[in-house]
């Protein structure tokens, strides 16, 4: 099944050129006001831009067809539906048994011959676009608690964001193609980006998320950890391959006297005085701000020549991939990051209790 959470739970439906994709977003209370203009900007930042981006545009609109009243949730499952109106089907049916390097097509034909294989299919980026609307009322949800949850792109290829940065950038990012926080980074992504697309190839990078006001104490111990569900929703978005919670792989390398973060007290409340650990110890939010980064491949499906094989003859062949696609879905990728992010936060703040105290 397609489904992630327990209290408040997504279930994923559709293809990547079916006539809609779309989700079933379960657990929201009644009361709560869906912004639709939120909506909309939300999913504004995960369309491609022009020259970095995909050539396919879609308008997706979002259609909640059950579980909202007038604008406001009533309790009910809010279903969601998005219409798929740019497909371009003609050049994906030898990807059945020719299957694009390090893509889903192989291990997808292998499972299940009947994959639909058009644009992916369900393993397709396209079905990330409900996700961003779902994780959309999961932020508004999470805004009434006061938790607030911004991400940004820490780096491209080899153009990296060595700067500090915190919930202002993230907020601030928005207004970039590339969702850097400075123009000059920005500028620089974005040229590094136009650069391996005229090569017919790809870029991965780093988006980085922050989360800010949130309670001491979100996160259950072992298994149903913070950092371990966080971890699963980020590695439900295609092409993320590596997680990172902190200072996380620089820990490894360091000393205890080095990595531990030492408390203090600021007006009666508790404090690190730094925050190596990310905001989460235990598998518990600490009360710092939590933070993390994805790190992404580049885009399979570049238009170089790629070794492959013919699964009907049992051969090496070559394969060069024709149609759109994007040269690098980081910038994209920042959006579905923050949904996905707000799900896992709303989740478990409903399973902790949090919610409404």
């Amino acid at each position: 099944m397609n489904t992630i959470g327990t209290d408040i739970r997504i279930t994923l439906w559709g293809s990547s050129h079916g006539s809609h994709i779309g989700c079933v977003l379960e657990g929201i209370g009644g009361g709560l006001d869906l912004d639709m203009e939120r909506i909309t900007a939300e999913m504004s930042l995960r369309r491609p831009t022009s020259g970095i981006g995909t050539a396919r545009r879609e308008d997706d609109e979002v259609l909640i067809v059950s579980g909202v009243t007038e604008g406001v949730s009533n309790g009910d499952p809010i279903s969601i539906m998005i219409a798929n109106k740019d497909t371009s089907s003609k050049d994906y049916e030898q990807f059945r048994h020719r299957p694009r390097p390090g893509h889903a097509d192989f291990t997808a034909v292998i499972r299940n011959p009947h994959h639909d294989i058009r644009g992916g299919g369900m393993f397709s980026g396209r079905m990330t676009a409900p996700l961003v609307a779902a994780g959309t009322v999961c932020r508004l949800a999470l805004e009434e608690e006061g938790v607030d949850v911004g991400g940004f792109t820490r780096s491209i290829g080899d153009v990296v964001d060595t700067q500090e940065r915190g919930a202002k950038d993230c907020w601030n990012s928005r207004g970039f193609a590339t969702r850097a926080c400075a123009s000059d980074i920005d500028a620089g992504m974005f040229e590094t980006i136009l650069e391996a697309s005229s090569q017919g190839d790809s870029l991965g990078g780093v988006v980085e998320c922050h989360v800010e006001n949130l309670p001491i104490g979100v996160g259950e111990p072992w298994f149903d950890s913070l950092d371990g569900e966080l971890a699963k929703s980020m590695f439900s978005i295609p092409a993320m391959r590596a997680f990172e919670i902190g200072d996380g792989v620089l820990s490894s390398k360091a000393r205890g006297s080095e990595m531990n973060d030492p408390f203090t007290i600021s007006g009666n409340e508790v404090f690190t005085k730094t925050n190596h650990h990310g905001g989460i110890l235990g598998g518990r939010s600490s009360g710092m701000p939590l933070v993390f980064r994805c790190f992404f491949k580049p885009t399979p499906s570049i238009s170089m020549d790629q070794s492959t094989v013919d699964l009907e003859s049992m051969e090496d062949v070559s394969l060069r991939i024709e149609g759109r696609h994007d040269p690098c879905i980081v910038p994209r990728a920042v959006a579905v990051v923050e949904a996905m992010t707000s799900h896992c936060i709303l989740d478990m703040m409903s399973r902790g209790g949090f919610i409404g105290n």
